[in-house]
């Protein structure tokens, strides 16, 4: 697979196994794939096929054992745990089924919180969280903490906490299966026009062929490998 920076990401016969109880469980068996800048990609398969993992080792969540892994272009199973924290830090955001936001902040302290951790001036913090908020549509709700949400407003809230960052690319781990399904679309519909609009990868695991439908490329795993 040769290097192109019009890739975000290129997987090369990646192999990852783990232990449970006595079994040693291969949850990769060599998946390769290319995944675009600026696209929305969708990782599908059963419960256990290995999606999750995948995600997990784009999202520098967990290591590459065996190789290799490309983001924008640079080796990530030779990345320091210096350098895996700022790309995690500064380029890549994470939103997830159950949005894991902090209960006792309201959306705007939510979103503020770990712009703080990145070093930013109080004026551009105060810039992305508003631009943030408003869109995703919960700027008149900013005073509000997670309790008085709902669950397709504390998703927008996750997803404003995500793109607050200006992240290359957002990562999310089945986002939309605790929403009910016109509030999951408009959510796909905001991430849609995310990659549109800011150039923001978005990489996400489901089962729902609704999401499915808003993705430019989908990777189907079965059994730890690509299909398709």
């Amino acid at each position: 697979m040769k290097d192109n920076k019009c890739f975000l990401y290129q997987v090369e016969d990646l192999v990852f196994s783990y232990t449970l109880g006595n079994q040693r469980v291969e949850a990769l068996r060599g998946v390769n794939v290319a995944i675009p800048a600026s696209s929305l990609v969708t990782i599908s398969g059963p419960s256990g096929s290995g999606k999750s993992t995948l995600l997990n080792i784009l999202g520098l969540i967990e290591p590459v054992q065996e190789g290799r892994v490309l983001f924008r272009g640079e080796d990530m199973k030779w990345m320091g745990e210096k350098r895996k924290n700022l790309v995690r830090k500064l380029e890549i955001g994470f939103i997830f089924q159950q949005f894991h936001l902090i209960p006792v902040l309201s959306a705007e302290e939510n979103v503020r919180y770990f712009l703080v951790r990145q070093g930013l001036s109080k004026g551009e913090i105060k810039e992305r969280v508003e631009g943030s908020l408003e869109s995703v549509g919960l700027w008149e709700h900013r005073k509000k903490k997670p309790s008085e949400l709902s669950g397709g407003q504390k998703q927008r809230v996750a997803i404003a906490r995500a793109i607050a960052k200006k992240p290359c690319v957002i990562i999310g781990d089945e986002p939309t299966a605790s929403l009910d399904q016109k509030t999951g679309f408009e959510v796909m519909e905001l991430l849609a026009r995310l990659v549109e609009t800011e150039k923001t990868s978005v990489i996400l695991t489901t089962h729902d062929a609704m999401v499915q439908s808003f993705s430019q490329q989908n990777i189907h795993i079965q059994d730890g490998t690509t299909c398709g």
